[in-house]
């Protein structure tokens, strides 16, 4: 988890802000914002495997050129009773 701390910390910031974004936003936004930027696979990984977020559904659509379904995330329960407090 220390290799993604920043990345991780940065989409629960972007999620914070925003409330839901697909999994294309959110490796726009780390490309971004970051220099070295993330793989698709890295996003994908942080996204499913950090239990500060979940998945809240999909959508189908056009991303770069082509139709593809792709999940909708966005902060987990506890994650929200947290910041409500």
């Amino acid at each position: 988890m220390s290799r993604t701390r920043r990345l991780r910390e940065e989409v629960l910031d972007l999620l914070e802000n925003k409330g839901t974004a697909n999994t294309v936003e959110i490796f726009d936004h780390l490309n971004e914002r970051f220099r070295w930027g993330a793989t698709m696979n890295q996003v994908g990984n942080i996204m499913a495997k950090d239990n500060r977020f979940s998945k809240v559904g999909h959508v189908r659509g056009q991303f770069r050129g082509s139709v593809y379904t792709v999940c909708v995330w966005g902060l987990s329960q506890n994650e929200l009773a947290l910041n409500m407090v």
